[in-house]
């Protein structure tokens, strides 16, 4: 009697016959998807950032002041550290080491920025993808370096872009270490948003931000206890920071309480960020994108805020990392929508010429010397043209030394009757000048004066030092010529008959 051709033995089981692989093209396409959700932010933003990186050749006062204080030694930083810009230090000594490698002039100053914001993009791209899927996140790294500010302080030579980079690594850890909570992934939590706060204090919101979303999440007593701890060690490690920049409080007294602009500016990017975290969106994770986005877009820039009525500290920059969390609601509202539409290709390809046509105009401005404040480079040049040897050269206020310290070339033979010592002996970012009544002998000495002014309108500085220079020009000499440049005055000054 034959056996049924269902059973090769009595009593076996039937078999089965094995999956079939997946192909190696889908292996491919699927690889080559997940790394588009962090490649094309990066490269987006890379290609921002270095299309004109040189920005017709101009440089405004705060990347001037991280270019020379960057070629001063170590010793000279850790010198003028004591006096002024602690907050500043770490990043100080960074771009020290950059110009060591490679003293690029104004590419080299600008490059970290830009690859740091880079790094930032595509970190949003990977928080996005984690938190909501990874159409979620390559529509949120994609939308992370279009911002207006991120681009402006993806070329500058500060620390802006460095700190929301750190802050991006350190939102990472964090998740990370919920997810799976191990002891090397909390200590590298505490390392990194430690790097963040001491490049720049005011990071320390993000902490705090990241702990609320915890909250909001119940992400449980074990997690919170973990970041509590992780949070302490930051708080130690900037406490010497924090001591030292109250005592140099002085250098942000140009810092005025939030008016109109300022919460015009907070109010109509929590306004988007809330609407776009209205309704459902992606979810994955113990801590979800909505809870985590919120607390990075609204309670660093709300908490610095809130402190500037009674101690003014606010300035957008300072909180640039909060754009992390509009991007990130952005992204995932943008998934959400093309759930709902029939051609959702169609849509993303409407918005984005939509967003680049709206977008362009401003981009084009942001690299043109205009969009900064001020152009010590220009004002370098100027004096040249209007200078000759053995002319003086005066800056009013002293605080506008930026020019002479970032292109000392332009000032070869002029003579400065005002300067007692210069930045680097005296540790000082602008050095230090000689009394009035000294001043107002060396001015008299002088045949013909150079100054460098703050633009029109500016108020007065009311020092001795500046009142008799005023006083000394209005009563002994006749103006010459004037030159204006971006956010500063060149004015050349002669006794009679000297023009």
């Amino acid at each position: 009697m034959s056996l049924s051709p269902a059973l090769d033995t009595a009593g076996a089981a039937p078999r089965t016959r094995p999956a079939s692989p997946e192909p190696p093209a889908s292996r491919r396409t699927g690889r080559a998807g997940r790394a588009a959700v962090w490649l094309a932010p990066a490269g987006l933003a890379l290609a921002l950032g270095l299309w004109g990186i040189r920005r017709g050749n101009s440089m405004w006062r705060d990347e001037s002041t991280t270019y020379q204080v960057a070629h001063r030694s170590v010793g000279e930083i850790l010198r003028l550290l004591g006096n002024a810009d602690v907050v500043h230090g770490l990043y100080y000594l960074f771009m020290h080491g950059v110009f060591a490698l490679w003293d690029g002039g104004l590419v080299a100053l600008r490059l970290p920025s830009v690859l740091a914001m880079a790094a930032a993009a595509a970190g949003v791209g990977l928080l996005g993808q984690r938190l909501a899927g990874p159409r979620a996140g390559l529509a949120a790294g994609l939308v992370f370096p279009l911002f207006p500010a991120v681009q402006r302080y993806e070329q500058e030579g500060r620390s802006y872009a460095l700190v929301c980079a750190a802050v991006v690594a350190a939102t990472h850890l964090l998740l990370s270490a919920v997810a799976r909570p191990r002891k090397r992934t909390w200590a590298g939590y505490a390392v990194v948003a430690s790097l963040a706060c001491l490049l720049h204090e005011f990071a320390v919101p993000a902490v705090a931000a990241h702990g609320v979303a915890l909250y909001r999440a119940r992400a449980g007593a074990r997690s919170g206890w973990a970041w509590g701890q992780s949070a302490a060690v930051a708080a130690v490690v900037l406490t010497p920071l924090v001591i030292v920049s109250q005592q140099q409080a002085a250098l942000v007294g140009w810092i005025s309480p939030p008016g109109p602009p300022e919460l015009l500016g907070f109010g109509a990017l929590a306004l988007t960020g809330l609407v776009c975290a209205r309704g459902p969106l992606p979810a994955r994770g113990a801590v979800p994108l909505r809870d985590l986005a919120v607390a990075l877009l609204i309670l660093p820039p709300a908490a610095l805020l809130a402190v500037s009525y009674l101690h003014p500290l606010y300035v957008d920059r300072y909180v640039l990392y909060a754009h992390t969390g509009l991007a990130l609601l952005i992204g995932a509202r943008l998934d959400a929508l093309s759930h709902t539409v029939a051609a959702p290709r169609v849509l993303a390809g409407a918005l984005a010429v939509v967003a680049g046509a709206a977008l362009l105009p401003y981009s084009l401005h942001l690299r043109t010397p205009e969009s900064r404040l001020d152009d010590p480079l220009a004002a370098a040049r100027a004096v040249r043209e209007l200078s000759r040897p053995g002319d003086g050269v005066l800056f009013m206020p002293a605080r506008r030394r930026e020019p002479i310290m970032s292109s000392p070339q332009d000032f070869r033979g002029l003579r400065e009757p005002a300067l007692a010592r210069h930045a680097i002996p005296s540790g000082t970012l602008h050095g230090i000048e000689l009394p009035a009544p000294r001043i107002r002998a060396r001015m008299l000495a002088a045949g013909r004066i150079v100054t460098v002014n703050d633009p029109p309108g500016q108020p007065l500085d009311d020092t001795p030092q500046e009142r008799v220079k005023r006083e000394v020009l209005a009563e002994h000499f006749h103006r010459c010529a004037v030159r204006d440049v971006t956010g500063m005055r060149i004015v050349l000054y002669g006794r009679p008959g000297a023009c």
